[in-house]
Protein backbone atom coordinates (compact mmCIF):
# COMPACT_ATOMS: atom_id res chain seq x y z
CA UNK A 1 0.00 0.00 0.00
CA UNK A 2 1.56 3.12 -0.87
CA UNK A 3 1.89 5.81 2.01
CA UNK A 4 0.31 8.75 0.67
CA UNK A 5 0.21 10.61 3.40
CA UNK A 6 2.67 13.46 4.48
CA UNK A 7 3.89 14.16 8.36
CA UNK A 8 0.98 15.94 9.59
CA UNK A 9 -1.66 12.83 9.01
CA UNK A 10 1.24 10.64 10.50
CA UNK A 11 1.18 12.41 13.62
CA UNK A 12 -2.23 11.72 13.46
CA UNK A 13 -1.48 8.52 13.01
CA UNK A 14 0.57 8.27 16.16
CA UNK A 15 -1.87 9.99 18.37
CA UNK A 16 -5.09 7.81 17.58
CA UNK A 17 -2.30 4.80 18.43
CA UNK A 18 -1.17 6.33 21.63
CA UNK A 19 2.32 7.08 20.52
CA UNK A 20 3.43 10.72 20.76
CA UNK A 21 7.03 10.48 19.25
CA UNK A 22 8.48 8.36 17.04
CA UNK A 23 12.44 8.03 16.43
CA UNK A 24 11.99 8.25 12.64
CA UNK A 25 8.69 10.13 11.57
CA UNK A 26 7.52 9.76 8.06
CA UNK A 27 8.84 12.56 5.74
CA UNK A 28 6.52 13.96 2.83
CA UNK A 29 8.80 13.40 -0.31
CA UNK A 30 6.48 15.71 -2.52
CA UNK A 31 4.16 18.55 -2.88
CA UNK A 32 1.19 18.62 -0.12
CA UNK A 33 -2.16 20.40 0.49
CA UNK A 34 -3.72 20.18 3.82
CA UNK A 35 -7.27 18.68 4.87
CA UNK A 36 -9.79 18.62 7.24
CA UNK A 37 -12.82 16.20 7.93
CA UNK A 38 -16.59 17.61 9.71
CA UNK A 39 -18.46 14.86 10.74
CA UNK A 40 -22.43 16.36 9.94
CA UNK A 41 -24.28 12.89 9.69
CA UNK A 42 -27.86 13.47 10.60
CA UNK A 43 -28.46 9.83 11.50
CA UNK A 44 -27.40 8.49 15.22
CA UNK A 45 -26.96 4.93 14.20
CA UNK A 46 -24.39 5.72 11.30
CA UNK A 47 -23.30 9.36 12.88
CA UNK A 48 -20.36 8.03 14.86
CA UNK A 49 -17.39 7.42 12.69
CA UNK A 50 -13.77 6.71 12.37
CA UNK A 51 -12.68 8.43 9.25
CA UNK A 52 -9.65 6.04 7.22
CA UNK A 53 -7.36 8.25 4.75
CA UNK A 54 -5.47 6.21 2.44
CA UNK A 55 -5.18 3.35 4.98
CA UNK A 56 -4.28 5.21 7.56
CA UNK A 57 -6.65 6.71 11.27
CA UNK A 58 -7.81 9.75 10.47
CA UNK A 59 -10.04 10.31 12.99
CA UNK A 60 -12.06 7.80 15.51
CA UNK A 61 -15.37 7.93 17.40
CA UNK A 62 -15.85 11.25 15.55
CA UNK A 63 -19.41 12.81 16.65
CA UNK A 64 -21.74 15.25 15.05
CA UNK A 65 -20.49 18.78 14.45
CA UNK A 66 -16.68 17.97 15.36
CA UNK A 67 -13.71 18.39 12.91
CA UNK A 68 -10.50 16.27 12.63
CA UNK A 69 -7.66 16.32 13.39
CA UNK A 70 -8.68 19.33 15.66
CA UNK A 71 -10.23 17.05 18.08
CA UNK A 72 -6.68 15.07 19.23
CA UNK A 73 -5.60 15.64 22.05
CA UNK A 74 -2.28 17.17 23.06
CA UNK A 75 0.53 18.03 21.60
CA UNK A 76 -1.39 16.55 18.22
CA UNK A 77 -3.86 18.64 17.90
CA UNK A 78 -4.11 20.94 14.71
CA UNK A 79 -6.55 22.70 12.59
CA UNK A 80 -5.50 20.49 9.71
CA UNK A 81 -3.56 17.27 8.61
CA UNK A 82 -0.90 17.53 5.72
CA UNK A 83 -1.64 15.25 2.52
CA UNK A 84 -0.31 14.67 -0.68
CA UNK A 85 -1.92 16.46 -3.35
CA UNK A 86 -4.00 14.38 -5.92
CA UNK A 87 -6.78 12.06 -5.62
CA UNK A 88 -7.88 11.10 -2.29
CA UNK A 89 -11.05 9.39 -0.72
CA UNK A 90 -11.85 9.31 3.45
CA UNK A 91 -13.44 5.95 4.03
CA UNK A 92 -15.75 6.41 7.09
CA UNK A 93 -16.50 3.58 9.23
CA UNK A 94 -19.23 3.17 11.78
CA UNK A 95 -17.34 3.35 15.36
CA UNK A 96 -19.81 0.93 17.28
CA UNK A 97 -19.23 -1.64 13.88
CA UNK A 98 -15.92 -0.72 12.10
CA UNK A 99 -17.23 -3.56 9.23
CA UNK A 100 -19.85 -1.17 8.52
CA UNK A 101 -18.32 1.12 5.83
CA UNK A 102 -20.80 4.28 6.07
CA UNK A 103 -19.42 5.83 3.01
CA UNK A 104 -16.34 6.93 0.87
CA UNK A 105 -15.71 10.77 -0.03
CA UNK A 106 -13.50 11.31 -2.67
CA UNK A 107 -12.05 14.27 -2.69
CA UNK A 108 -8.91 16.07 -4.33
CA UNK A 109 -6.09 19.06 -2.84
CA UNK A 110 -3.55 20.98 -5.16
CA UNK A 111 -0.27 21.79 -3.18
CA UNK A 112 -0.75 24.49 -0.52
CA UNK A 113 -4.40 23.91 -0.39
CA UNK A 114 -6.28 23.75 2.37
CA UNK A 115 -9.61 22.22 1.86
CA UNK A 116 -12.07 20.78 4.23
CA UNK A 117 -13.95 17.53 3.68
CA UNK A 118 -18.04 17.59 5.48
CA UNK A 119 -19.74 14.25 5.63
CA UNK A 120 -23.72 15.37 5.49
CA UNK A 121 -26.81 13.76 5.07
CA UNK A 122 -28.22 9.93 6.83
CA UNK A 123 -31.32 10.78 8.01
CA UNK A 124 -34.05 8.63 7.66
CA UNK A 125 -31.58 5.98 5.84
CA UNK A 126 -30.44 8.46 3.55
CA UNK A 127 -27.04 8.15 1.59
CA UNK A 128 -24.21 10.00 3.39
CA UNK A 129 -22.34 11.82 0.96
CA UNK A 130 -19.20 14.76 0.86
CA UNK A 131 -19.39 18.06 0.11
CA UNK A 132 -15.96 20.15 -0.07
CA UNK A 133 -14.96 23.51 0.45
CA UNK A 134 -11.41 25.49 -0.35
CA UNK A 135 -10.17 27.23 2.42
CA UNK A 136 -7.97 30.34 2.01
CA UNK A 137 -5.90 31.07 5.45
CA UNK A 138 -3.22 33.66 4.76
CA UNK A 139 -2.27 35.11 7.95
CA UNK A 140 -4.06 37.98 9.08
CA UNK A 141 -2.17 40.76 11.40
CA UNK A 142 -2.62 40.98 14.32
CA UNK A 143 -4.74 43.60 14.47
CA UNK A 144 -7.52 41.72 12.43
CA UNK A 145 -9.51 38.37 11.72
CA UNK A 146 -10.85 36.83 9.09
CA UNK A 147 -14.47 35.29 8.96
CA UNK A 148 -16.01 32.90 6.76
CA UNK A 149 -20.13 31.57 7.33
CA UNK A 150 -20.58 28.23 5.43
CA UNK A 151 -24.19 27.55 5.27
CA UNK A 152 -24.73 23.61 5.82
CA UNK A 153 -28.31 23.98 6.82
CA UNK A 154 -30.71 22.19 4.44
CA UNK A 155 -33.71 23.13 6.44
CA UNK A 156 -32.65 26.41 6.86
CA UNK A 157 -32.61 27.24 3.01
CA UNK A 158 -31.08 30.62 2.07
CA UNK A 159 -30.49 32.78 4.77
CA UNK A 160 -29.09 35.84 5.44
CA UNK A 161 -26.44 36.22 8.61
CA UNK A 162 -25.24 38.93 11.04
CA UNK A 163 -21.89 39.08 12.23
CA UNK A 164 -22.49 42.00 14.72
CA UNK A 165 -22.06 43.51 18.02
CA UNK A 166 -23.73 41.38 20.80
CA UNK A 167 -27.26 42.43 21.16
CA UNK A 168 -27.00 44.95 17.66
CA UNK A 169 -30.29 46.03 16.45
CA UNK A 170 -31.11 43.74 13.46
CA UNK A 171 -33.04 46.18 11.81
CA UNK A 172 -30.21 48.43 11.57
CA UNK A 173 -27.10 46.57 10.29
CA UNK A 174 -26.48 45.29 6.87
CA UNK A 175 -26.52 41.38 6.55
CA UNK A 176 -22.66 40.07 6.53
CA UNK A 177 -23.77 37.28 3.78
CA UNK A 178 -27.41 37.55 1.73
CA UNK A 179 -29.04 34.80 0.72
CA UNK A 180 -26.18 32.44 1.22
CA UNK A 181 -27.50 29.17 0.05
CA UNK A 182 -27.35 25.58 1.50
CA UNK A 183 -24.08 24.65 0.67
CA UNK A 184 -22.92 27.87 0.19
CA UNK A 185 -19.98 29.52 1.41
CA UNK A 186 -19.62 33.45 2.02
CA UNK A 187 -16.47 35.61 1.19
CA UNK A 188 -14.28 36.29 3.93
CA UNK A 189 -14.85 39.17 6.20
CA UNK A 190 -11.87 41.16 7.71
CA UNK A 191 -12.77 41.95 11.16
CA UNK A 192 -11.34 44.01 14.19
CA UNK A 193 -11.24 41.19 17.06
CA UNK A 194 -13.30 41.15 19.65
CA UNK A 195 -16.90 39.41 21.01
CA UNK A 196 -19.20 39.30 18.70
CA UNK A 197 -22.97 37.61 17.97
CA UNK A 198 -23.85 35.86 15.21
CA UNK A 199 -27.13 35.20 13.80
CA UNK A 200 -29.00 34.01 10.76
CA UNK A 201 -32.95 34.88 9.49
CA UNK A 202 -34.80 33.44 6.41
CA UNK A 203 -33.12 35.16 3.45
CA UNK A 204 -34.88 38.59 2.34
CA UNK A 205 -37.04 38.83 6.16
CA UNK A 206 -37.65 42.32 6.08
CA UNK A 207 -35.77 44.31 8.09
CA UNK A 208 -38.27 45.29 11.01
CA UNK A 209 -38.89 41.33 11.29
CA UNK A 210 -35.62 40.32 11.61
CA UNK A 211 -35.56 40.02 15.32
CA UNK A 212 -38.34 37.95 15.13
CA UNK A 213 -36.96 35.45 12.61
CA UNK A 214 -34.24 34.30 13.86
CA UNK A 215 -33.42 30.41 13.26
CA UNK A 216 -29.76 30.03 14.30
CA UNK A 217 -27.54 32.13 16.46
CA UNK A 218 -24.49 32.16 18.66
CA UNK A 219 -24.50 34.54 21.66
CA UNK A 220 -21.11 35.13 21.69
CA UNK A 221 -18.20 34.92 19.66
CA UNK A 222 -14.79 35.51 20.66
CA UNK A 223 -12.38 36.42 17.66
CA UNK A 224 -8.70 36.66 18.32
CA UNK A 225 -6.41 39.20 16.39
CA UNK A 226 -3.89 36.87 14.01
CA UNK A 227 -6.57 34.18 13.30
CA UNK A 228 -9.12 32.87 11.50
CA UNK A 229 -12.43 31.10 11.33
CA UNK A 230 -15.32 29.34 9.83
CA UNK A 231 -18.72 29.55 11.26
CA UNK A 232 -20.81 26.49 9.89
CA UNK A 233 -24.54 26.64 10.07
CA UNK A 234 -26.10 23.12 10.30
CA UNK A 235 -29.25 21.29 10.91
CA UNK A 236 -29.55 19.01 14.74
CA UNK A 237 -27.84 16.22 14.92
CA UNK A 238 -30.77 13.81 13.51
CA UNK A 239 -31.93 16.35 11.09
CA UNK A 240 -34.20 19.42 11.03
CA UNK A 241 -34.67 21.99 13.73
CA UNK A 242 -33.65 23.13 16.28
CA UNK A 243 -31.30 24.11 13.89
CA UNK A 244 -27.64 25.41 14.97
CA UNK A 245 -24.14 26.87 14.70
CA UNK A 246 -20.78 25.78 15.50
CA UNK A 247 -16.75 27.47 14.68
CA UNK A 248 -14.15 25.91 13.29
CA UNK A 249 -10.69 27.32 14.10
CA UNK A 250 -9.19 28.07 10.09
CA UNK A 251 -5.50 29.30 11.67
Amino acid sequence: MKRHLALGAFATLLAACGTKEAADPLQPTGPTGRVRFVNLITDVTRGRVNAILEGLPFAVDLTYAVSAPANLPAPSTANYAAVYTGNRAFVLKRTADTTVTVATLNFTVNENEDRTVYAIGGAGGSAVTGFVTTDLNPAPVATQTRVRIVNMSPTAGPIDVFLTAVNADLATVTPSAATLAYQGASTYLTLAPGTYQFRAVPAGTAAAARAAAVTISIPSVALVGGTGRTIVTADNNVGGSPLRAFVLSDR
